[in-house]
């Protein structure tokens, strides 16, 4: 049993977060809801609380109001394998108002930070060749969503 989990706080829209999100990748669902009811602080009926799951990993999404915002000081990391899951993604999460960012990074329409990752990104600057790794970092420093073969091809010279 998992026992530490992300929480997430969204100001009115967690059933609606968690409903895109578990669209998006395998081996998701919504666990449960739960709703605010009558003489509570939420409008009667509205989500109160999501619970979920992301490629197994459990959350718990809130909402509890405009008190909080989220910040890039935390984000979801998403290692994918192909640059076809990278656009895929990246597509899907800036979409409706959300915000590209740098170095695979982006913004989903709530404004919850997303790394979008290759793990041969981690292998190109973990390069036991310092001159390697730093052509493939100078690149990614360039790149918002990142291309695969462009790192590839930096890395290589």
């Amino acid at each position: 049993m998992q026992t530490i989990s992300p929480f997430l706080w969204f100001d009115d829209q967690a059933e609606q977060a968690a409903e895109l999100y578990v669209s998006l990748f395998p081996d998701s669902r919504i666990v449960s809801v739960s709703r605010y009811p009558e003489g509570s602080p939420g409008p009667v009926g509205q989500a109160m609380s999501v619970t979920f799951e992301l490629d197994g990993l459990g959350l718990q999404a809130l909402n509890g109001g405009p008190a909080f915002t989220f910040t890039e000081a935390i984000s979801l990391l998403v290692r994918v394998e192909t640059q076809e899951e990278i656009d895929r993604l990246w597509d899907a999460l800036t979409a409706d108002g959300g915000e590209p960012g740098q170095c695979g990074w982006l913004k989903d329409r709530w404004g919850l930070s997303w790394q979008i990752v290759p793990p041969v990104l981690f292998e190109l600057l973990a390069d036991p060749d310092p001159e390697r790794a730093g052509r493939a970092m100078q690149a990614m420093l360039t790149m918002g969503r990142l291309d695969i073969a462009a790192l590839r091809a930096a890395a290589d010279g």
